[in-house]
């Protein structure tokens, strides 16, 4: 996605992996629009083993809507949305370098008044072949009903 590009330190996803992912988890996949371009992409899904669980896969800000809180208010935005009413953890993972993504998902977590665990998940040299920083799981959760709905009453007052 040409989002992803200039988004560093985000890996650039085949534009066939994109399109998959938008066909088949529409539901879960969030697009900002500032004045007809896109400037904000959320990419997740359901796991299918922990159906109670969704994964963040990728989410990028173009340069021009940064500092708007946008990446907030879409993970805000798809928690809200009907396909998550069963959900009660996200998760994600973040390289070390990472740190707006790190941040964001730390302030979600404070803001759903829950914890946000962090574990190694795929490591450099056992699963990249040395090519890749390691990533880490961030587990947030658990997410209550009432907390989904008072973002959802947030949203709603915006």
């Amino acid at each position: 996605m040409r989002l992803a590009r200039p988004c560093p330190p985000l890996d650039t996803n085949s534009v066939y992996c994109n399109l998959l992912q938008c066909a088949h988890f529409s539901e879960t996949c969030v697009i900002a629009e500032l004045e007809g371009e896109v400037v904000g992409w959320v990419s997740a899904y359901i796991n299918p083993q922990q159906v109670n669980t969704i994964f963040i896969w990728q989410m990028a800000v173009s340069e021009k809507a940064r500092g708007q809180s946008l990446a907030f208010k879409m993970l805000n935005h798809l928690l809200s949305r009907a396909v998550c009413s069963e959900v009660t953890h996200l998760e994600t993972t973040i390289t070390k370098d990472n740190q707006a993504s790190r941040s964001v998902f730390r302030k979600l977590a404070s803001q759903l008044n829950t914890a946000c665990a962090e574990s190694s998940y795929f490591v450099r040299d056992i699963h990249f072949g040395g090519k890749h920083a390691d990533e880490y799981l961030f587990k947030i959760g658990p997410i209550s009903t009432n907390a989904k709905r008072m973002i959802k009453i947030k949203e709603e007052t915006l």
